[in-house]
């Protein structure tokens, strides 16, 4: 649990120093939301699937992401949206949906040979480039003014001085990987104690608790009516726990899908597809389809019990 808790404060000091600085650079709210925040929510998973590699704990690291892309979408996009409906206006973020589910298909394909090599690491990896290139020039292009407000209220604004930011991204970073050697520790105990597989305990345990900053960010944003923030912060996410996150994984140690079950991965594709038409009424997801959305979750956790 105490990895759990330094995960979650790591990556929330992480966001707020290197948003705060950011800004205070220059760069627009609308790009730091769509790059920066969607990378600093998403470091939780980073470090664990890294220290996993390291360690030769490859299962944890694919089941932390697949768990996390999952519950990103069924837990905490449903939860976001009965706290409140959710309206999403800016339609860069519209594009990006068809985005997650093909590179959610991507890795099925790379996953069909039983494992993720270093060659299809480093594919991924440069995906990731590609994309953080494709959401700052969108966003740059972007002149809807209500988006660009909406943005600037969720993001924290820059307070005292620039050393300040430095040492919340250091303590960020230090917390990160002090909670993620606790965390990938623990679960590696946890499932040798129990019989159950690294897999298994990424996909629940491991996944949930990587996902707590993307739950903060969500509802809080959700509270706010700040839809574009909700789906903009997930889908940033999922996009990049596959490109990125897997993709230093694999090109550090190939990635075995040991356990990994067909199922996992369909649920995955299918959490990822679910969200057009979900939200195919004026692009808003209402608190019936947030139920439905963690009626399924709960549902797939079901279907890991032994």
């Amino acid at each position: 649990m105490g990895g759990l808790f330094l995960l979650a404060g790591g990556a929330e000091s992480l966001v707020r120093g290197s948003s705060a600085l950011a800004l205070r650079l220059g760069i627009t709210p609308l790009v730091v939301g769509l790059t920066i925040i969607a990378l600093g929510t998403s470091s939780p998973e980073i470090v664990v699937s890294i220290q996993s590699s390291l360690k030769g704990d490859s299962g944890l690291a694919l089941g932390n992401v697949i768990g996390s892309n999952i519950s990103n979408i069924a837990l905490i996009l449903g939860l976001s949206a009965v706290v409140r409906p959710l309206r999403v206006q800016a339609q860069i973020i519209r594009r990006e949906i068809p985005l997650m589910v093909v590179v959610s298909l991507l890795l099925c394909l790379f996953l069909a040979g039983g494992q993720l090599n270093r060659l299809e690491g480093m594919l991924l990896l440069s995906g990731s480039i590609a994309y953080t290139v494709f959401a700052y020039l969108s966003a740059r292009r972007n002149k809807e003014k209500l988006i660009e407000e909406e943005f600037a209220e969720a993001l924290p604004q820059p307070q005292g001085k620039v050393w300040v930011s430095v040492a919340l991204i250091i303590i960020g970073l230090a917390l990160l990987i002090i909670g993620a050697k606790l965390l990938v520790g623990g679960a590696v105990t946890l499932a040798q104690g129990f019989g159950i597989s690294q897999v298994v305990i990424g996909l629940t345990i491991v996944a949930v608790g990587t996902s707590l900053p993307e739950l903060a960010t969500s509802i809080a944003a959700a509270r706010k009516d700040e839809g574009d923030i909700v789906i903009g912060n997930i889908i940033g996410s999922n996009v990049l726990n596959i490109l990125f996150v897997l993709g230093i994984a694999a090109a550090i140690a190939p990635i075995q899908t040991g356990d990994l079950r067909l199922f996992d991965l369909v649920i995955m594709v299918v959490s990822a597809i679910i969200v057009f038409p979900l939200m195919r009424r004026g692009f808003q997801l209402t608190r019936g389809e947030g139920l439905c959305l963690l009626a399924g979750y709960v549902g797939y956790l079901y279907s890991l019990a032994p």
